[in-house]
């Protein structure tokens, strides 16, 4: 198998702005195809205990939206051929206006937006607001849905979808199987290419994974790597390439 592609999760500003960089240089030579970076948030849903630690971290600097967005327009301004995907959660979005924040993530260099709180059919506008801008909602599919609300998002139109490939949150490890890959397809059935991640940590995941989505992605493997490394820049580095690597199938 060749080079598989690699979404990678990385969370604004953790745990500095200046170590935040390093790991997107690290995630994008060890072969990270898409960067979904993640504005902290004090209250999320969806993230496991190393991504919510990470969030109070920097929340704790007082960093702001407006930080965040300013990470990742220094992260573009590097890496503009390296697509971004703004990964957050409805109410960040919700307060500024929908529309308004949209067109400030646009100009930051997001392409996409990924907020899984906000549901495909009740988007509060997130849908129409990233068309007008240029950018790509992207709804997250659950195994808990209904078949025929999966059905629904299926044949929505979406060019996107993130397929969650269990129900609860992210960060333990998760068993690709059958039933994984059945799942996948009821997702991929209307058009839409789909990328697939919840507890993917290592190659032979990935690979078990690969022919099923149009990217696997890893987040919290990521985070606990960072965690374990952030007072030694350079084995930071060289770790969060290093398991890029691996996923990605380039080592």
């Amino acid at each position: 198998m060749g080079k598989i592609k690699l979404m990678s999760h990385l969370v604004a500003g953790y745990p500095t702005d200046s170590l935040a960089m390093t790991v997107a240089r690290s995630l994008v030579k060890g072969g990270a195809d898409i960067l979904e970076i993640q504005l902290p948030f004090s209250d999320p849903s969806a993230d496991g205990p190393a991504i919510q630690t990470a969030c109070t971290e920097v929340l704790g600097r007082k960093y702001k939206t407006s930080d965040g967005l300013k990470f990742i327009s220094d992260v573009h301004r590097e890496f503009p051929e390296t697509k971004i995907y703004l990964m957050s959660y409805g109410s960040l979005v919700y307060t500024p206006g929908v529309e308004a924040f949209c067109k400030r993530a646009a100009e930051s260099g997001v392409s996409g937006m990924i907020i899984p709180d906000l549901p495909f059919d009740f988007d509060e506008g997130l849908t129409d607001a990233c068309k007008k801008n240029g950018m790509t909602n992207i709804p997250v599919a659950a195994p808990s849905m209904s078949e025929e609300r999966l059905h629904k998002l299926a044949h929505s139109g979406f060019p996107f979808i993130y397929a969650a490939l269990r129900t609860g949150i992210t960060g333990t490890e998760t068993k690709i199987d059958e039933g994984t890959v059945s799942f996948l397809k009821k997702v991929a059935e209307g058009g839409s290419k789909v990328y697939g991640g919840f507890g993917i940590s290592n190659g032979n995941q990935a690979r078990a994974l690969a022919d099923s989505v149009e990217a696997i992605v890893a987040g919290s493997v990521f985070v606990r790597i960072i965690s374990e490394n952030k007072n030694d820049p350079e084995k930071l580095a060289a770790a969060v390439e290093s398991k890029a690597r691996e996923l990605s199938g380039l080592s």
